[in-house]
């Protein structure tokens, strides 16, 4: 998806909620991103193009069953903004 996606702006943070909805319809659980190396994750998500071990493994330990938890999923997107070098503002503060 992140290959895929036609915005260079954005492209995490989309992958990460789309990842998250498909892991909630068919597995019934989501990533706890906060549990998530933001430099482990991003080599892992740059080498995945060739080899998605590392990655599947890493997002693979911060799975979580609390799928309808809505201030993990705000954290989430908050821990994506971070990843991608923004952290000025937290969704609960918006």
């Amino acid at each position: 998806m992140n290959i895929a996606h036609p915005f260079r702006e954005g492209n995490g943070r989309a992958t990460r909620i789309w990842l998250d909805l498909i892991l909630k319809t068919e597995i019934k659980q989501v990533v706890d991103w906060n549990l998530v190396d933001k430099e482990a994750y991003l080599s892992a998500m740059q080498r995945s193009v060739i080899k998605d071990v590392e990655i599947k493994a890493l997002l693979k330990q911060a799975l979580t069953h609390q799928i309808d938890d809505r201030a993990l999923f705000m954290k989430g997107i908050d821990v994506s903004y971070f990843y991608e070098g923004y952290s000025q503002f937290k969704t609960e503060e918006l």
